[in-house]
């Protein structure tokens, strides 16, 4: 274990101890104030009465030192004493209160590391009253205080770990002002692993209906998408108050605050630094959820991430239960998705390094992405289609690992004429009538199946030859796609809204049937958690 020694303990010292024995570590203390002593040793820290500059009352062995007095020449004293006692030992040394340019300098000669606590302060304040962030914080702030009631945060459609995640860190900031919030969503949560992180997890989300939508809310917020009715089931019209969403519009944005940002990978980012900036304290369901969140969005911190996800990620990581991540990622997987795993192994077909497999009828469009993920880890195959059909529309799920291509233009290419597509160059979907495909002949699934193998199959091996370049790093933004809701065919855990749906085009893709009800659920579709 690690050994940690304190040399002096002013106020700042004796936070820092106690965050160090609140998070299970070993710390030793030495001051001379004998208060400051009896108070530790309550608290069972173990301290000792000692001038803190005297190497002789130092132990014989330590990993780090931390220099906490208030007094800047005795921190420069000690930090010198320190490293000629410990010339191996990590130093991090405090400048103490009112420390001259010549003591800072003169503690930076021998620490690792100098914390220079006025200089913080300031920074501090000029980060809470100044600059971009400062004036966005206000203004969600008067936006927020203005409502007269409910604020519904309402994801995109069949939402994932981003979008959950989002919605719940919002309501968060909403109630520490006093307003009361919601987490709302239309559609399904079906893919294993959002389900089973809302139910590890015990999140409540409200699932709302097309009819009443939002009329008990005085007002709503998007996140993770920024326009009514644009993949979700929100009426066009509907007067939005907030937005936060890290994926680039393709048309203008109407709301009283707006946070678009696309230089940073996740939704869960922003609500990050919105929790930072407030001081609000994340419990471990929401820290949990929005470290996920970015986890998933990023690809593990390999796809569109930036300094701000990391610096996010490693705030939340205080409060977040990893064991429950760890569940997460590993939920059962149900019989359906199985069984579509498995045709689309029987009914592959290989051309080159590209894959494509029919898997017929289908009743789970996440199993589809799912198998698309399995069959990319076959030798020799760097991009996949896999695709089913149900309620009257053949959805279309595709991976690519390591391709020349960019795939979510090569499928808009392919099926932009017969239906829908788009996505990451990485990661994409189609969804294509069934209509369009011409009449087919007899009743049965398998003589419809040939059909839609014929078509989808086809266009998709046609138009590789000539597909798209992969974009240069940086470049891979999502596509927003009229008419393609990519939340489900393109479920990863981590699929996020690659494409949004216009409503005026959307009655021939939407397949979610409402119930006509409005439900309060943690346990998600009130079943068991998957994991």
């Amino acid at each position: 274990m690690v050994s940690r020694l304190v040399l002096g303990c002013g106020s700042v010292g004796h936070d820092i101890v106690d965050e160090i024995t609140d998070r299970g570590g070993r710390v030793h203390v030495i001051t001379d104030e004998q208060s400051r002593v009896t108070a530790l040793r309550d608290e069972r820290v173990r301290a000792t009465n000692a001038d803190p500059t005297d190497p002789s009352a130092y132990p014989d062995h330590t990993d780090v030192v931390i220099v906490a007095d208030a007094d800047p020449d005795r921190n420069r004293r000690a930090a010198l004493a320190a490293r000629e006692r410990y010339p191996d030992a990590f130093i991090m040394a405090t400048t103490g209160t009112g420390a001259d340019e010549e003591t800072k300098a003169a503690i930076a000669a021998v620490a690792d590391r100098v914390v220079d606590l006025e200089r913080t302060l300031v920074d501090r304040l000029l980060d809470v009253t100044t600059g971009d962030d400062a004036q966005r914080m206000r203004k969600l702030l008067g936006v927020l205080r203005n409502l007269d009631g409910p604020l519904a945060v309402v994801t995109h459609d069949n939402p994932d770990p981003d979008a959950i995640a989002s919605a719940l860190a919002l309501t968060k900031v909403a109630e520490s002002v006093g307003v009361d919030a919601n987490a709302c969503y239309f559609g399904d949560i079906s893919h294993q692993e959002n389900r089973a992180l809302v139910n590890l997890l015990d999140i409540g989300m409200t699932r709302l209906n097309r009819e009443t939508a939002v009329q008990n809310y005085a007002g709503v917020a998007l996140v993770d998408h920024s326009r009514p009715g644009v993949n979700d089931g929100l009426p066009t019209d509907t007067v939005i108050d907030i937005v936060v969403d890290h994926h680039p519009p393709r048309a203008p944005v109407e709301a009283r605050f707006v946070d678009l940002r696309s230089d940073v990978g996740a939704t869960s980012t922003l609500l990050a630094k919105y929790l930072s900036f407030f001081g609000i304290t994340p419990d471990r369901t929401v820290a949990t959820a929005l470290l996920y969140g970015i986890r998933v969005d990023t690809k593990e911190f390999t796809r569109e991430v930036s300094a701000s996800d990391f610096e996010a990620a490693a705030f939340l990581r205080e409060y977040a239960d990893e064991g429950v991540l760890d569940r997460v990622e590993a939920p059962s997987v149900s019989p359906d998705t199985f069984e579509t795993i498995a045709r689309a192994i029987r009914n592959r077909e290989v051309r080159g390094e590209a894959l494509a497999s029919s898997v017929g009828e289908i009743r789970d469009r996440d199993a589809l992405a799912q198998a698309a993920d399995r069959l990319l880890n076959m030798e020799g195959v760097t991009t996949t289609l896999v695709y089913g059909f149900m309620d009257g529309t053949v959805y279309a799920s595709g991976r690519a690992r390591g391709a020349d291509l960019d795939l979510g233009e090569t499928l808009r290419d392919a099926f932009d004429q017969i239906g829908s597509a788009g996505g990451h160059a990485d990661m994409a979907g189609a969804q294509i009538p069934l209509g369009i495909l011409g009449e087919v002949g007899g009743d049965s699934s398998d003589s419809l199946a040939d059909v839609v193998r014929e078509s989808i199959s086809g266009r998709f091996f046609e138009t590789l030859p000539d597909a798209p370049a992969a974009p240069a790093l940086g470049d891979d933004l999502a596509r927003e796609v009229p008419g393609l809701d990519l939340s489900a065919v393109e479920s990863e855990p981590a699929s996020d809204p690659e494409t949004e749906a216009e409503p005026a085009e959307a009655d021939d893709f939407e397949t979610d049937e409402e119930d006509g009800s409005t439900d309060e659920t943690s346990a998600v579709d009130q079943g068991e958690p998957d994991a």
